[in-house]
């Protein structure tokens, strides 16, 4: 295994954490704007219809995937610029 592989390892996973936070934050902020006064349904939300519990669901995922890309994207071009090889 390479050594910049090994040294990305860790700060992945820190930056991976991290990038969960924000996508939450993000995702709360988005139901917002979508004109949704009560926090985002779960599944098993008896008070919320399907539809929105759906609307959700996919929402957050897109959301979720976009920040890890952008972060996971971010981290690998950061670390081909300090080491001069691709973390993958």
């Amino acid at each position: 295994m390479k050594a910049s592989k090994i040294a990305y390892k860790p700060v992945g996973l820190a930056v991976g954490a991290v990038s969960g936070v924000v996508a939450g934050a993000v995702f709360k902020q988005a139901w917002k704007v979508l004109g949704h006064d009560q926090d985002a349904p779960d599944a098993t939300d008896e008070e919320r219809n399907w539809g929105e519990v759906v609307l959700a669901a996919m929402l957050q995922g897109a959301i979720f995937a976009a920040v890890k890309a952008v972060v996971d994207r971010g981290g690998a071009t950061a670390t081909r610029r300090l080491t001069g090889t691709w973390p993958g």
